[in-house]
């Protein structure tokens, strides 16, 4: 698969409610390639929270062929998905996710647990890196959004993941702060060589990326460089 990180091939995927097949994803098809940044567009309804939960390997497809690297996920078990999801992928969601019990240290560390190697040494570097060093011991209702997004940033960092998956990371953030974050995400692409897939409606953040790709009743409509 040379150097392509993840591959969609005819992916689809279906509900039933009682005997009626609701048809979500209807074949969808594309790579992205390590060090990319690409953007997924799309209406409310469009099937794109569908298709982030296969990509990030909390539901898997009804039909079709998705591999990370060379490894197909696609048809794994729910324990063998889990092991993908801390292995293979870091997430930002738009409502940060933190465990409001936990310090912004042990927040970020948490899914290091999961891999049985408990790494507070790097977390702190991550914190570092995000500009949070001061914040160590703070839990997330003693940051601002733009903070707690940042230790949501260093958290998905921590098992040094192929690439990130971002959903709708500023959007619960002003315009001032939701652009220091876009900045930084930028950075975690450019600087570090991070492969980020990020779902939004802003069209100037996707602007900012390598590719957009534009998804409509669960069907990409077109995909453009940018």
């Amino acid at each position: 698969m040379n150097n392509q990180i993840i591959s969609l091939e005819d992916i689809k995927k279906s509900y039933f409610i009682k005997d009626t097949e609701f048809s979500v994803l209807k074949g969808i098809d594309f790579d992205i390639k390590k060090g990319e940044f690409v953007a997924l567009m799309g209406p409310s309804g469009s099937g794109k929270s569908t298709l982030l939960n296969i990509i990030g390997a909390l539901d898997k497809p009804s039909s079709g062929k998705y591999h990370i690297q060379d490894r197909l996920v696609s048809d794994l078990s729910s324990d063998q998905l889990a092991d993908i999801r801390n292995k293979y992928i870091g997430f930002i969601f738009q409502n940060f996710n933190l465990i409001p019990t936990l310090s912004s240290l042990e927040n970020v560390a948490l899914p290091s647990f999961y891999t049985e190697q408990e790494n507070y040494d790097r977390a702190k570097e991550l914190l570092s890196m995000v500009g949070l060093q001061d914040k160590f011991n703070n839990k997330p209702n003693e940051l601002s959004g733009g903070q707690r997004q940042r230790v949501a940033i260093a958290r998905s960092l921590i098992n040094n993941p192929e690439f990130i998956l971002a959903d709708e990371p500023t959007g619960n953030l002003d315009s001032i702060t939701g652009k220091e974050i876009m900045d930084l995400i930028l950075s975690l692409n450019k600087k570090y060589g991070k492969t980020i897939l990020m779902v939004t409606h802003d069209p100037h953040l996707a602007q900012l990326t390598h590719r957009v790709i534009y998804l409509k009743d669960g069907r990409i409509t077109k995909e453009k460089s940018v």
